[in-house]
């Protein structure tokens, strides 16, 4: 099956997935509300467009949860206010700040949210929570099918792609490893630096090595004496700095934006690179739901992705041209780092940690 089938099926079956969530008895209004909401999030008419604006420009307002930093939500936020004049009320914390909010204010009967955009992780435990429906956008067409959530709640709209990163003034371009094998050469003893969160990278690389070989990698790696340094930003800047003269687990936008500042550091990605998926969808009783999707539309389309791309960072959309991710790559799978969460961790933590609780990285 070619690419392009690949991504049709896989949006048809976004659309035609069985509707989930049976409403309590009390809850009338609120399913009313939500099954109003899921017809207008799944409408493919031809006046779809015009119906979303000038439903959207009534409602007037839109709320968005997001652990997407401010300076690179904000332009985004600033370019769908003045384009089609709807004040977006923004609220930003870290993704484990944004999944807790939405859960308690579910739980307490309270729907403010209107769209959420966090990391792929989180956004998978707040579509299992029902929090989340299914829509449908014109620009699903730009999105590869890798993006898409298999529960249809969900889509990419940016990657954190793990690469190697290294300084060019510590390490020769003959040195640079080319495989995962090659980290873990006795010269990088005590040299390569590790994010102590990245436990989803270390599941997907493990399960594509085939998992016997994969932990055993890893446990050599581990014997290698990484340095655990918390934070990608963190890890850029000290290999910048000179610091550090390589990483295992650096962002490629962290790198890049240090690249274009004429700082000596370079990345590279191996074979199998993961992305880390950040994802956005609309909340199934939000009460500004034109607005939502109209939102989530704006996001997903070229013009937000490519203000995305502005920012550094990796948009998911093939639409727009980005040297960020111009590889092969494989995307991380939020539902199965979640379905097997707690054996993933106790042999991370195991083997990188000393047996120490994982402390999840800030979006």
């Amino acid at each position: 099956m070619n690419t392009i089938t690949r991504k049709l099926c896989l949006i048809a079956s976004v659309l035609l997935l069985p509707l989930s969530g049976v409403a309590a008895p009390d809850a009338a209004k609120s399913e009313t509300a939500s099954s109003s909401n899921r017809q207008i999030y799944l409408y493919q008419g031809r006046d779809r467009q015009q119906r979303l604006i000038e439903n959207a420009k009534r409602e007037r307002a839109v709320v968005v949860y997001t652990s997407m930093n401010t300076k690179d939500s904000e332009p985004l936020v600033a370019v769908f206010e003045k384009k089609y004049g709807i004040k977006v009320t923004l609220w930003r914390d870290h993704n484990e700040k944004v999944l807790q909010r939405t859960l308690a204010e579910a739980k307490s009967g309270v729907f403010a949210v209107d769209a959420i955009e966090t990391q792929g992780g989180e956004m998978e435990e707040l579509s299992r929570a029902q929090i989340l429906e299914r829509f449908y956008s014109p620009h699903f067409r730009d999105i590869p099918p890798e993006a898409f959530a298999r529960n249809g709640l969900y889509v990419a709209d940016r990657f954190n792609f793990f690469v190697v990163a290294y300084n060019t003034n510590l390490v020769k371009a003959n040195d640079v490893p080319n495989t995962y094998e090659d980290l873990l050469a006795p010269k990088w003893a005590g040299k390569i630096a590790v994010e102590p969160s990245d436990v989803d990278w270390f599941a997907a690389v493990t399960k594509a090595m085939c998992e016997e070989y994969g932990l055993a990698f890893f446990r050599k790696l581990a014997a290698n004496n990484p340095q655990m340094i918390s934070g990608h930003t963190v890890i850029a800047e000290k290999i910048a700095a000179g610091e550090v003269p390589l990483a295992a687990t650096a962002y490629n936008h962290s790198i890049e934006r240090l690249v274009k500042k004429g700082a000596p550091i370079r990345w590279k990605p191996l074979a199998p690179t993961f992305g880390r998926p950040a994802g956005i969808g609309v909340a199934k009783r939000a009460p500004h739901p034109y607005a939502a999707l109209l939102f989530v539309d704006f996001v997903l389309s070229r013009e937000g992705q490519e203000i995305i791309k502005q920012r550094n960072r990796v948009p998911s959309s093939t639409a727009v041209d980005s040297s960020l991710n111009k590889f092969p790559y494989e995307t991380i799978d939020p539902a199965l780092v979640l379905d097997e969460a707690s054996k993933w961790e106790k042999l991370w933590s195991e083997m990188f940690l000393k047996g120490k609780a994982i402390e999840k990285e800030q979006d």
